[in-house]
């Protein structure tokens, strides 16, 4: 697969396997967190072209991963609430 790659950052395994599905029927490549830290460790080492990101995360809230990643890229950031 060569399509944009897209970074999924949720703790509900249901929604991040339903949006795997969607993003790959559309030609995505998808990376899965769990949680903020993990995410923010992909994010440093693979740069994907786009992150959705949930607000609601179990070691830290989405605003404050958007925070951390905005230190540094400016990756584009869709929020999930």
């Amino acid at each position: 697969m060569s399509g944009p790659l897209c970074l999924v950052i949720d703790d509900e395994r249901q929604l991040r396997r339903l949006l795997r599905s969607a993003l790959e029927g559309e030609g995505y490549r998808v990376l899965e967190a769990e949680d903020g830290a993990s995410g923010l460790l992909e994010l440093s080492q693979r740069h994907p072209d786009l992150v959705i990101l949930d607000m609601g995360l179990p070691d830290m809230d989405g605003l404050e991963v958007l925070k951390r990643l905005r230190g540094w890229s400016d990756v584009p950031v869709l929020i999930l609430s």
